[in-house]
């Protein structure tokens, strides 16, 4: 009976320690509305302003986040995906702009774009697989090819503009939202019912083992690379979308973002475990503590000090998960 009784308190306590991140959303979300309806009378999060707010604000870390998913399940980060995205932002605006500035240029651009992307994460992800390079400095290398690269592309100025009826649409209302909530879904997919998402959390979950297994490693990792990549250059056309101009230093601050997405969202840094939902929830918590600290009048240099806390929250219950999960 002692045994039995210690085995359901420890998976109590292993089940929130899975579930905190949707309970640390949901005590965000009840601060933040409380606040409002005392001191402002209205509602925080029943207000169709402040929910769009909150999901454009954690479409583009988000993007990137997703990519990021995966390259940290299989043990691994990316650190370029902040000025990839900078690089894609300037190249699908240069793009579009030189091949006409019509519906069909852009088409190009979008092309060219994810071709230049997938090229970044090709040389990181081979780098890292084949030729051994540890996947921190790896990618710290692209992360400053794709910064240089993304400056140069954009001239003279750090920004170019352009005013194409098909970015325009892209980058109105919802659209962002919904583009970025559809490539999720895909993703969850993939992540959790292909043979893909299988290899991914082997490769994590041990490598060796993996490769014993008639998996694949290097070819695998590359790809896995390539898509993180991908999803910095949609997040850099999303971007320029927006804002109707690309910026090379576009994704700067949000390369932090898309790491802590997926810790706080319960992915380990050891690899083997994460996936998208989580990363989802990361990106919210983010989201809702940036918006919600200016909503209610904070300095916004405390939106990095409350990140970093919940960041360290994130490892410390990571590590106090997998202690449990030994102890029983």
């Amino acid at each position: 009976m002692t045994d039995i009784s210690i085995d359901d308190q420890l998976g109590r306590i292993a089940l929130l320690t899975r579930l905190w991140p949707w309970l640390f959303l949901l005590t965000l979300l009840t601060f933040f509305e409380i606040w409002a309806q005392i001191e402002v009378g209205r509602s925080f999060l029943f207000n169709a302003y402040n929910a769009q707010a909150i999901l454009l604000a954690a479409s583009a870390p988000l993007l990137l986040a997703t990519g990021q998913t995966f390259v940290i399940i299989t043990s691994g980060i990316d650190l370029s995906v902040g000025f990839v995205m900078g690089l894609a932002a300037v190249v699908v605006a240069q793009v579009t702009l030189l091949t006409g500035n019509t519906e069909i240029a852009l088409l190009v651009g979008i092309a060219a774009t994810l071709l230049v992307c997938a090229i970044s994460g090709w040389i990181s992800g081979t780098l890292v697989a084949r030729l051994g390079v540890p996947a921190f400095i790896g990618t710290l290398g692209m992360y400053g090819v794709a910064r240089g690269a993304g400056f140069l592309s954009a001239g003279s100025g750090m920004t170019v503009s352009i005013d194409n009826p098909g970015l325009v649409w892209l980058g109105t209302g919802w659209v962002p939202v919904i583009v970025t909530g559809l490539l999720l879904l895909i993703m969850h997919f993939v992540l959790s019912q292909t043979r893909f998402g299988q290899y991914t959390y082997a490769i994590g979950g041990n490598l060796q083992s993996a490769a014993r297994a008639g998996i694949d490693v290097k070819r695998h990792l590359i790809k896995i690379y390539i898509l993180s990549a991908c999803f910095a250059g949609i997040g850099g056309i999303v971007y320029t979308a927006r804002y109707a101009a690309g910026a090379a230093n576009a994704g700067e601050s949000m390369l932090l973002d898309s790491i802590a997405a997926v810790v706080i969202g319960g992915a380990s840094l050891f690899g083997g475990t994460g996936n998208v939902i989580g990363t989802l929830i990361g990106a919210l918590i983010i989201a809702v503590i940036q918006f919600g600290l200016i909503f209610i009048d904070v300095d916004a240099f405390w939106q990095f000090i409350a990140v970093g806390v919940v960041i360290i929250l994130s490892v410390l219950i990571d590590q106090y998960k997998d202690k449990l999960v030994r102890a029983a």
